[in-house]
This record gives structure tokens, C-alpha cells and sequence, in this order.
């Protein structure tokens, strides 16, 4: 997945509008209720020009007061009225734009997750767990702020400026066009400093989510570094880090900084123009005082608005940097997934598995894991691979449930390649332990029940006793009500890899992968869980990992691989027999000079 030249088929804005199904309605009808409520801005000015010109500062102001006093009071009414009517008018804005920005937010977050969730074995080794941390909460929130915030500042501040300029236009253009002479060259200005700002944007959320990646390791890691004292060398990685990012904000807050005295100087020219040229003007009979007030009561409603440009364009290239992100997730496709013609498989498969001379590499290894592995087990039988670490034990049994494809041959299951399967049915019947185990913040019974959350309180406790793991269990203060810490903090490491084992067979799965999972229990719990694994009620295909003689000698059938090819195969007997690899394993396991 090449990150650097994915291209998305709609723009960030198309790809905005297209997540707001359901509320564009009323989405567009609070951008006219922007509209409205800063075109309801003119009308204190302009009732205020028609009391001072008519009641104050008028030819006729003192008989105008007394024989027009209700046009007096019905204009301050008018006022009032349509002030609060404007408050009320803006908090339904606001509250529309917000429940938008809180669906969008809720949508896109919700088909992140899931896109995250499907993603094949490649997507998870690009990206950073604090990479897709960030893009899922700090990214986001700057998608929803697009939404809630800057679509309506945007709005409001044309929406305002340009129901200003209408309005100078309309009581004096010559007035008007002296102060609209200056606010071309804010634009400039907010041209020049968008082309600086943009990169500075997507350089800090690089940052962050560089920080955000130190602190989950070291979080996720905390027993290393307490096993090896490294706490302060962890603070100083984590300082630099964070000192980085600091630096990358201030440079970019600097940015707007080098520009905002320009932006600012315009603004405050306006009251000076308005003051001069305002103050000639009313020596005319051309501009009356009324007017004036007018023009000074709404200045600010030019000036603003271009104060407001460069906050603007700062948070719509922080939007542009994050939804950048966030669509590379959004439009990310893994590369193992159901075929079209995809083959449903809901019922229990019969377990048989074979391969096909199949290779394997990488995509970004430099030489291939595997090499023309060719064999086959029957349904009900048990398989055991060895070698030595390294020589692709782990990377065969990730062909079986299709968590990578292989580069040549084929992978088989009762018979049918495994790409033609739907990817739920194949991994359904499919369980998988492993030696590096996760348990989830849960119940020791939720971590077992999480394959299938229908299983009965008994079945867990039976899986539980194939395992090994019922004795312990029920040693623990709250049995399988016990919460289990974050990865199984406060359990041992055999303890954690039976309850693994319990929640694999949990699934009562047609083909069952060990990968090393009793290598850290003691001899007497491995055997026993090897005589439940032979004495299962249900029929089950095993292809187990160990590097154990005890876990691999009562298997069908024992695969040998070595730098990736397979280099010795067949029953325990038949491997002392050839004297090769396997039968130097047993010697020196078992202490036996000669066998």
C-alpha cells in the first residue's frame, strides 16, 4: 500500500457532503439561517440612521419628535425585536451546525473503525497503532470543527461583508467605495500565507501522531521498561519528541503571526478612512449624519471579516492535513478479501488441509519466507512443524486462514483453494492460538465466550479444563467473573496462553493452529492439555508449532522446515529413522546419546 500516492476519488469537501446523508437539509438550511442572521446586522444601523436623521439630528428633528412619536417608538421596538429574534435565529444555527458536525463525526468514526477492523495483516504493519490513533480521534475532531465552525465562519464572514458592501453601496457609494478600496489587499495577504501554512499543518499532525506513537509503546510496554530501569531514557525519547511537536506549533502559529499585523493594519485603516474622508463627506449635503452613524455603527462588519480570514484559512489547511489522513483510511481497500464469486461455506468444514507448492515472501521482504511446500493432512489428524527460528513456521500457518496469500501454489481446505471461501465462513471454522497472547480488559469468561458470545457458562468451564486453566481459575477471588488487566497483566504467562487455548477451542473450530502456545507451561499441564487435545467431543484438524519432542512425537504426521523449505516429514518414527534434523532434536532433548 503505497500511503504517498494514494489518490481518492471525490475531493475533501465532496467526500464532506457525501457523509452528511441524512442532515444535508438541514444543513442548508443553516447556512441560510447564517445568511439570514448576519443580513439582520443592518438593520440596527440602519434604524438607527432613520432616528438620528428623522428624531435627532434632521431639519425637522423636534417636530418629527412630537408629532411622529409612535414611528419613534415602533422603530426602537423594531430594534429590540429583531435583536432578540437574531439571538434566537443564531442559537438554532449553531445548534444545527453542531448536531451535523456529531453525525459526521459519529459516521465517519464508525466507518473508520470498521475499515480499520477489516484491514489484512500488510495494512497493520504500515501503520502506526498511535498513527491510526490519532487519525481516528485528533484528525477527526478536526473534520468535525470543518463542519460545526469553519463552514459557518465562512459563510457569516462573506455573508456579512458582502451584506455590508450592498448596504454602504445603497446609502452612499462614493463612501462606500473609499472604504472598499483597501480589502483586495487582504486577500493577498491570505493567499501568501496559505501557500506557507499548508505544509506546516501536515507536518504537525506528523508530529503528533509521532508522539502519540511513543506513548502507546511505552505504555503497551511499561514491564520492559521497568525490567531494564529505562524509564528516564523512555521520558528523554518522549521529551524530545514532545518538543518537537511544541516546535512544529509555535512555527506554524509564527506563520500567521508574520502576517497578522498586515491584516490587522487594514482592518484598523478602515475607522481611520472613515474618520477623514467620513468627516469631509459631511460638510456636503450629500452625506447626512444619520448616514455617518450608520457607516461607523456597521465598519466593523468589513473589518472583521477580514480579520477573520486568516483563522480561517489556518483552520481550513489544519482540516485539509487531518481529512487527508483520515481518507487514506477511509478509501483504504485490503488486498485480502472476499472474491466476487466468493463460495458460503456456513456449515463445519470437514478439516482436511493441503499445500500446493506454495511460496511466499513479503511484500517488503527481500527474499522469499517459503519455498514449494507441498503436503497434505486428512480430516481429525495432527501435524506438528519445527525448525528453527526463522524458518517460516509461523508465516505457513497464516496461509490457512488467508491472513497473507501465497506468491506461487495453492493452499486447500476439503478441496478448495482458500481464496475461493468467504473470509468469515473460512476463519469461522478456524481456531487460532498463539504464543504472544492477547486477552482483552474482560472477564476471564468474556476473554474465553469471545469467539462466540452465545456459549453457556458450562461449555467455558469444559473448554476451560481441556486447556488447563479451570484449576487456576477457580483458585482467583471472583473465578471467571475475575477481570482480567489490559493484555492479561496479572496473569502468567502459561496462564495467559491457556486461556488463549480455551478461547480457540472455544469456537469448537474444524481446524484448530497452536503456534508454540504450551511453551510456557510446565511438562506435567502440557500433558495433560495434549491428552484433551487427542479426547476432544468435537472432530478437529490440529496443526500444531512447538519445538518441544513431548508436544510433536504422538503426532501424524511431523513437518521439519528449514530456511523455508521442507526438509524432513513423517511420523515420529520414521523422522528418528532418517537420523536427519529431528532425530538430533530428540538426542538433545532427551539426553539419549544413541537411540
Amino acid at each position: 500500500m503505497n500511503k504517498k500516492s494514494q489518490e481518492f476519488p471525490l475531493t475533501k469537501i465532496q467526500w464532506l457532503w457525501q457523509n452528511m446523508k441524512g442532515m444535508r437539509a438541514i444543513y442548508i438550511f443553516g447556512m441560510f439561517l447564517t445568511i439570514v442572521y448576519n443580513v439582520m446586522q443592518l438593520t440596527v444601523p440602519y434604524f438607527s440612521s432613520k432616528l438620528i436623521d428623522t428624531f435627532l439630528a434632521g431639519e425637522n428633528a423636534a417636530e418629527n419628535l412630537r408629532t411622529k412619536s409612535d414611528l419613534f417608538y415602533k422603530l426602537l421596538i423594531a430594534m429590540v425585536g429583531l435583536t432578540v429574534l437574531r439571538a434566537i435565529i443564531v442559537y438554532i444555527d449553531c445548534m444545527i451546525f453542531e448536531n451535523t458536525s456529531q453525525h459526521v463525526l459519529y459516521k465517519i468514526r464508525n466507518f473508520l473503525y470498521d475499515k480499520i477492523q477489516r484491514q489484512d495483516m500488510t495494512f497493520y504493519s504500515t501503520y502506526r497503532t498511535g498513527d491510526l490513533m490519532t487519525r481516528v480521534t485528533g484528525d477527526l475532531d478536526a473534520v468535525r470543527h470543518m463542519v460545526a465552525w469553519v463552514v459557518r465562519i465562512v459563510i457569516e464572514s462573506f455573508s456579512l461583508f458582502a451584506a455590508a458592501a450592498f448596504f454602504f453601496l445603497y446609502i452612499n457609494w462614493k463612501m462606500a467605495l473609499c472604504l472598499l478600496a483597501i480589502s483586495p489587499f487582504v486577500f493577498v495577504i491570505i493567499y501568501m500565507f496559505r501557500n506557507q501554512v499548508a505544509p506546516m499543518h501536515a507536518l504537525l499532525r506528523e508530529k503528533l501522531a509521532q508522539m502519540n506513537t511513543f506513548a502507546q509503546e511505552n505504555i503497551s510496554g511499561n514491564r520492559v521498561v521497568k525490567a531494564f530501569a529505562r524509564e528516564d531514557y523512555e521520558m528523554e525519547k518522549f521529551d524530545t519528541s514532545n518538543c518537537d511537536y511544541r516546535d512544529t506549533n509555535k512555527n506554524t502559529a509564527r506563520v500567521w503571526l508574520k502576517f497578522y499585523p498586515y491584516v490587522e493594519t487594514i482592518a484598523d485603516l478602515m475607522p481611520v478612512v472613515m474618520l477623514l474622508i467620513g468627516g469631509l463627506f459631511l460638510m456636503t449635503p450629500y452625506f447626512t449624519m444619520g448616514e455617518y452613524v450608520a457607516f461607523s455603527g456597521l465598519i466593523w462588519a468589513i473589518a472583521n471579516p477580514m480579520r477573520m480570514m486568516g483563522n480561517i484559512m489556518n483552520e481550513f489547511q489544519r482540516f485539509s492535513a487531518a481529512s487527508k489522513k483520515v481518507m487514506e483510511i477511509y478509501y483504504s481497500e485490503p488486498k485480502i478479501k472476499d472474491k466476487e464469486n466468493a463460495i458460503p461455506h456456513p456449515d463445519r468444514f470437514k478439516g482436511s488441509i493441503e499445500f500446493k507448492n506454495v511460496s511466499f515472501q513479503y511484500e517488503d521482504g527481500d527474499l522469499p519466507v517459503l519455498y514449494d511446500i507441498d503436503f497434505k493432512v486428512n480430516p481429525g489428524e495432527t501435524v506438528a512443524i519445527m525448525g528453527e527460528t526463522g524458518c517460516g513456521k509461523t508465516s505457513l500457518i497464516h496461509l490457512i486462514p488467508r491472513f497473507y496469500e501465497p506468491t506461487a501454489g495453492e493452499v486447500l481446505i476439503d478441496g478448495i483453494d482458500v481464496n475461493d471461501y468467504k473470509l468469515e465462513d473460512l476463519r469461522k471454522n478456524i481456531g487460532l492460538a498463539t504464543q504472544d497472547v492477547l486477552l482483552y480488559s474482560d472477564t476471564i469468561e468474556g476473554n474465553i465466550a469471545y469467539g462466540d458470545s452465545q456459549i453457556k457458562p458450562e461449555e467455558v468451564v469444559k473448554f476451560a479444563r481441556y486447556s488447563a486453566a479451570n484449576d487456576f481459575i477457580a483458585k482467583m477471588p471472583e473465578g471467571y467473573d475475575t477481570i482480567v488487566g489490559e493484555r492479561g497483566v496479572g496473569l502468567s504467562g502459561g496462564q495467559k496462553q491457556r486461556i488463549s487455548l480455551a478461547r480457540a477451542l472455544a469456537v469448537k473450530p474444524s481446524i484448530l493452529i497452536l503456534d508454540d502456545t504450551t511453551s510456557a507451561v510446565d511438562l506435567e499441564t502440557e500433558k495433560q492439555i495434549q491428552n484433551s487435545l487427542n479426547n476432544l467431543d468435537f472432530p478437529c484438524t490440529k496443526v500444531i508449532i512447538a519445538q518441544r519432542i513431548s508436544t510433536t512425537k504422538n503426532a501424524d504426521k511431523i513437518i521439519v522446515l528449514n530456511h523455508g523449505r521442507i526438509t524432513e516429514m513423517g511420523s515420529h518414527s520414521e523422522l528418528i529413522a532418517k537420523k536427519g534434523y529431528y532425530y538430533e532434536l530428540v538426542k538433545l532433548q532427551t539426553g539419549i546419546e544413541e537411540l
